[in-house]
């Protein structure tokens, strides 16, 4: 029954993906959906495209790992969509209409000179073919992990098979395709948030029985709401944190759906969609691994607690259900960055010069390098994931923040302000890290932030 619930599903996205492509009629319906995408698609594709197996595996499993603590996780998380919804939506929608901008490197790069614009591109597209390498070969990591845990192949096996279909219906139907099934993805996600916690909390006893639960494991540090020892590291731990939200507005797969948006009008109802999905799906998988904690508390993998709850606790039918929410999450945030990497140097490096064939062809080697990546080099999800996006973050997102709220910014400081960012937080990764990866998450955004706004400053005074 599993293996026939998921056959149905990947059978139905590569369905999509036909469908998607005849509506395929040019560069702007490929990356952009001729810019008339409804708010419900929109606000379900962003935050299923932003919220890939790290939300479902990763935060489950950091819940399992660090108690009471993981609490944090939840208005950290969800910070970032408030951030993107209420600030950077309305802002963006109509001023990447007016100047046509089908990415989110050349909004970055418009209203400076041509030199400037080929430096701001080029250095924009290689950031995101390194990130998106190793933020897809996560996907396709967990992807093989639900597989193999559901079905009777191997993780290979299944890593290979998960990849295929993504960049199938990617290939075919882009943009299109992507938001569509990422929809569809965001409504599987909310059914499994809904759902499998809710079991699990049932299983425990409810919130007593949870409490007494993690109580009677004897480790003081998961009952803990912040295990630091001292009040600096705890508020340094906790500002890490909610450095996850300040990397929303820099991701390029999720704010091209601001973009996509037909309509100013349609961005209030859009968020509310957004942050609504967002609270339940943090929540939930938050109580999952709390709940998972008391009722297998010998796992030697955290991340495999919402694919070992859902064998344990739910009839077959469901259980597939849950691991099709899984593939969900998965595929929902690998085919949009496939696409934005395709778009990377088809549009950004080349400036819009090489048809929808290199594209494909982009999105392609992108999938066969991630896949390779997964294969031989594997990594826990949620190390991964954060990695990926803090670098995407801190090179995109300050600029963004200071072209939108505060005005032009000279030429060299976008160039410098996006090269910081992404340099220092890959540089800060190498070392010793404080509590909650502060440093690398708050320092490298503040500084290209400064470096932008001071670009501001020279281009009003023309120096």
């Amino acid at each position: 029954m599993v293996a026939a619930t998921l056959v149905v599903y990947l059978i139905v996205l590569l369905g999509i993906g036909v469908w998607a492509q005849r509506r395929i009629g040019g560069s702007e319906d490929f990356h952009l959906a001729g810019r008339r995408m409804g708010p419900v698609v929109a606000a379900l594709s962003a935050s299923a495209s932003s919220s890939s197996a790290w939300t479902l595996l990763g935060m489950s499993g950091a819940a399992y790992a660090w108690g009471v603590q993981a609490l944090w996780l939840i208005p950290a998380v969800v910070s970032g969509f408030f951030i993107n919804w209420v600030f950077i939506a309305p802002r963006l929608q109509p001023a990447s209409h007016a100047s046509q901008a089908l990415t989110l490197v050349e909004f970055l790069g418009q209203g400076i000179d041509e030199a400037g614009q080929r430096r701001v591109r080029t250095l924009g597209a290689v950031i995101i073919l390194f990130c998106f390498t190793f933020y897809v070969a996560a996907q396709f990591q967990a992807a093989g992990t639900a597989i193999s845990t559901a079905l009777p192949v191997s993780a290979t096996l299944a890593i290979v098979v998960g990849a295929l279909i993504v960049i199938g219906y990617v290939f075919m139907g882009g943009f299109w395709a992507a938001s569509v099934t990422d929809a569809l993805q965001g409504l599987m996600m909310l059914a499994v948030a809904l759902i499998l916690p809710a079991v699990a909390l049932v299983a425990v006893g409810g919130p007593v029985g949870l409490w007494q639960g993690l109580v009677a494991l004897d480790d003081p540090s998961l009952l803990r709401v912040v295990d630091q020892p001292g009040l600096m590291l705890a508020m340094v731990f906790v500002a890490g944190l909610f450095g996850i939200g300040l990397g929303y507005p820099g991701q390029p797969h999720v704010v091209n759906r601001f973009m996509a948006l037909k309509s100013a009008d349609q961005v209030r109802f859009a968020r509310n969609v957004a942050l609504g999905w967002a609270v339940m799906i943090y929540i939930g998988m938050v109580i999952l691994g709390w709940s998972g904690r008391v009722l297998l508390p010998e796992l030697a993998d955290a991340e495999s607690v919402l694919l070992r709850l859902s064998v344990d606790l739910l009839p077959a039918v469901l259980g597939g259900l849950i691991t099709g929410g899984v593939l969900a999450a998965i595929m929902s945030t690998s085919d949009s960055q496939l696409l934005v990497a395709g778009s990377a140097v088809s549009h950004d490096l080349r400036r819009g010069r090489i048809s929808l064939a290199m594209d494909r062809l982009v999105i392609v080697v992108v999938g066969i390098l991630a896949v390779g990546l997964a294969l031989f080099f594997p990594a826990t999800i949620f190390d991964r994931v954060l990695f990926a996006w803090q670098v995407l973050g801190n090179a995109f997102g300050p600029l963004l923040i200071v072209l939108l709220f505060v005005g032009p910014v000279a030429s060299s400081h976008r160039l410098a302000a996006v090269l910081v960012g992404a340099f220092l937080t890959v540089v800060i990764s190498f070392f010793p890290q404080a509590p909650g990866n502060a440093v690398e998450r708050l320092a490298p955004f503040f500084l290209a932030l400064l470096i932008a706004w001071l670009g501001t400053r020279r281009d009003q005074t023309g120096r």
